[in-house]
């Protein structure tokens, strides 16, 4: 390969890989500061709330799941969420507790998983930052060909940034063996 046609390729792999680079930036940026948040969601009960302890840890004496989602939605009774507004609920053993999670708003609720005591009322932050940074804040169809964008992006610009750093060495090369 002679230098003229290693520049060319370099130049035109420059121009390529500016756009697509810059294109990608602001997404990259988004999930990047977003992915920062995420990482420190367990540290800052801002963005997730703190997960409480209940009485008992013996998973034998918790209360049915009916009670638990009772329990909550009496908790919530004023932010008008009804039983067609759960998400999930995930119980923490080691901690004796279950959290009710809400799709709408984002709340949370603890729930102590023996004595439906209701130990914390409170936002997720973490979970509209989570859907800001895979994209499913948009849709599920947009989250699934984003990522799949920047994926392949990162991978082409991976590549054509190694190549743009190895050509000029080759052009080097190639004109001191001539």
């Amino acid at each position: 390969m002679g230098t003229q046609k290693v520049a060319k390729t370099l130049r035109s792999y420059r121009k390529i890989h500016k756009w697509i680079g810059l294109i990608l930036a602001l997404f990259l940026i988004l999930s990047a500061l977003t992915g920062v948040l995420l990482g420190w969601k367990k540290n800052v009960d801002l963005l997730q709330p703190p997960t409480q302890k209940g009485v008992e840890l013996n998973m034998s004496a918790y209360k049915p799941v009916e009670e638990l989602a009772a329990a909550a939605l009496v908790a919530v009774d004023s932010l008008g969420l009804t039983s067609d507004n759960f998400d999930r609920i995930e119980y923490r053993p080691t901690k004796g507790i279950a959290k009710v999670l809400f799709d709408t708003g984002s709340w949370e609720v603890q729930v102590d998983a023996t004595n439906l005591e209701v130990l914390s009322v409170a936002k997720r932050h973490s979970d509209w930052i989570e859907h800001i940074h895979d994209g499913s804040i948009i849709s599920e169809t947009f989250k699934l060909i984003s990522m799949n964008i920047l994926g392949i992006g990162l991978v082409f610009l991976s590549i054509t940034g190694l190549w743009l750093w190895y050509g000029p060495r080759k052009i080097r090369s190639l004109k001191n063996k001539a």
